[in-house]
């Protein structure tokens, strides 16, 4: 019988740490992301108040493009920043969802500090 590792189960856990220590409050709310394989998301939460002020999706109706690459990670990062700072978010701290910062997760946060938030 082959052991393999739960790779599932490994991001819960890294997930579950990574939010442990972080936390959105109204001045500086979580940049969440969620990354599927076709897909990627991200929001703007605050955890105090318990509401999301900013979102974007690779799932989006006028989005036009495959949502698994890194260049639809990269717009939808520069969509999150645009959609938060009209909502006057300057500044916010990074939750990678228990994901690797490498790949789509890096590209997505890069475009939104090309978009102007401050992480």
């Amino acid at each position: 019988m082959v052991n393999r590792p739960d790779t599932k189960k490994a991001r819960a856990i890294r997930h579950k740490r990574v939010r442990g220590k972080i936390s959105g409050t109204a001045d500086c709310p979580r940049l969440c992301v969620f990354r599927s394989l076709a897909n990627i998301s991200a929001q703007v939460i605050d955890d105090v108040n318990g509401v999301t002020l900013a979102a974007a999706s690779s799932q989006e109706k006028d989005f036009g493009m495959y949502g698994g690459n890194k260049e639809a990670a990269k717009k939808v990062g520069l969509l999150v920043a645009e959609r938060a700072k009209a909502a006057g978010i300057n500044t916010v701290v990074f939750d990678r969802g228990g994901n690797i910062y490498h790949g789509r997760v890096q590209e997505l946060a890069d475009g939104a500090r090309e978009g102007g938030l401050e992480f």
